[in-house]
């Protein structure tokens, strides 16, 4: 009985002792999971660095317009080139537009956004016209004339600039602008889309 009882046992053990202790395992299979996490992962690190730079990346955005005192008044006309000076702050991130001189200066490489938007009084011999100027280079202008009532008009540009390209409005000799402390007709403004 005893001889029985132990051949008995050793069948049981001896066949799933495989089975038991060695789990069959696909290589192939696992390795194809393990590329794709590998992949996953790749993509995860990708993006993390993306919007870390994104996070780091400066912010910079501006809008002035040309009075800080109540009340309307006109600037100009002038006999030559004159940069104008938007003194009263809405927003300065960045402090990249000095509102003492009327010029912004980029901080970094990359592509922004300006807008100019000029207002002035109808004079059959006076117009309103600015022109958007980088680094003393002529971009786009405002112009407006008509002989009475009021003139408005806007303009707007996406530039490449370089840190430290330089970007200002100038009133063109002869022309004039308006503006008013309390409603602000006249503004210039920009801003940093993003870096490059």
């Amino acid at each position: 009985m005893l001889i029985f009882i132990t051949v008995l046992m050793l069948n049981v053990w001896a066949i799933p002792a495989d089975d038991l202790f060695l789990p069959k395992i696909d290589i192939t299979e696992v390795l194809g999971k393990m590329e794709i996490m590998e992949t996953r992962l790749e993509s995860m690190v990708k993006e993390m660095e993306r919007q870390r730079t994104e996070n780091t990346a400066p912010k910079v955005a501006f809008s002035a317009s040309l009075l800080t005192s109540i009340g309307p008044q006109s600037v100009g006309p002038f006999n030559d080139l004159h940069t104008l000076i938007y003194k009263h702050i809405f927003l300065n991130t960045g402090n990249a537009y000095d509102a003492n001189t009327g010029i912004f200066t980029a901080p970094v490489r990359g592509v922004y956004a300006f807008g100019v938007f000029s207002k002035a009084f109808g004079n059959s011999l006076k117009a309103v016209t600015a022109g958007l100027f980088k680094n003393d280079q002529h971009i786009i202008s405002t112009h407006g004339h008509q002989a009475g009532g009021f003139i408005s008009t806007s303009n707007g540009v996406s530039l490449l600039l370089e840190e430290g390209d330089k970007v200002k409005v100038n009133l063109y000799p002869g022309q004039w602008i308006f503006d008013n402390g309390e409603h602000h007709h006249s503004t210039f403004s920009g801003h940093l889309l993003f870096p490059m």
